[in-house]
């Protein structure tokens, strides 16, 4: 199994540490060259706009988008959660998510930088809470019916997937914990 980590902008060497310490290789995408050689890929957090504009700009758009529709398993934390979405309610006109997942997201739904926080969630499937951190976080406003809900806080949806995608509103890279992690490395590939 090859990981990639979407290395244009955000928090990817973070998540690469971690895959590291699960003793799992991951690779810096920066090119297609670069997702030609993995197997899955994580969209770190960072800024949803850039990171959009940037995958046109490294010319990662299209063959990201095949990829995904070949089912080939993606994890999208904070921002990447915005930019795997269906709808983006408050991005910008020029900013087109993957529709990897079908959600609806509000991004910078918990507030500001100020107002980042962390929680111990109730995640489905997991016998321990997880210690998750909140900065700028985006919610998940409505679901498809081809999306579980994972993980709520206030009432609001943190963690979902489908067959072939995670997202997270939070950053579970900023945790010692890696089990979220671990979750999406046990999605199974259907790409290629």
């Amino acid at each position: 199994m090859q990981v990639g980590v979407l290395a244009l902008q955000g928090a990817f060497e973070r998540h690469i540490k971690t895959f590291q310490k699960i003793g799992v290789n991951a690779l810096p995408v920066k090119s297609p060259d670069d997702l030609e050689q993995v197997d899955r890929l994580v969209i770190p957090g960072g800024e949803s706009t850039a990171i959009s504009m940037l995958l046109n700009l490294n010319s990662l758009r299209a063959p990201l988008q095949k990829r995904i529709s070949e089912k080939m398993p993606v994890f999208g934390t904070c921002a990447g959660m915005i930019v795997l979405s269906k709808t983006v309610l408050d991005g910008r006109e020029d900013q087109i998510p993957l529709n990897a997942i079908d959600i609806t997201v509000r991004r910078n739904a918990f507030g500001r930088q100020i107002d980042s926080f962390e929680s111990e969630l109730e995640v489905k499937g997991l016998n321990e809470p997880f210690p998750a951190v909140f900065i700028r976080a985006p919610i998940v406003e409505s679901v498809g019916n081809s999306v579980e809900v994972y993980a709520r806080v206030n009432g609001q949806i943190v963690l979902c997937g489908n067959d072939s995608t995670l997202v997270t509103s939070f950053h579970p890279e900023l945790s010692d914990d890696n089990r979220i992690h671990e979750i999406f490395l046990s999605i199974e590939s259907k790409d290629r």
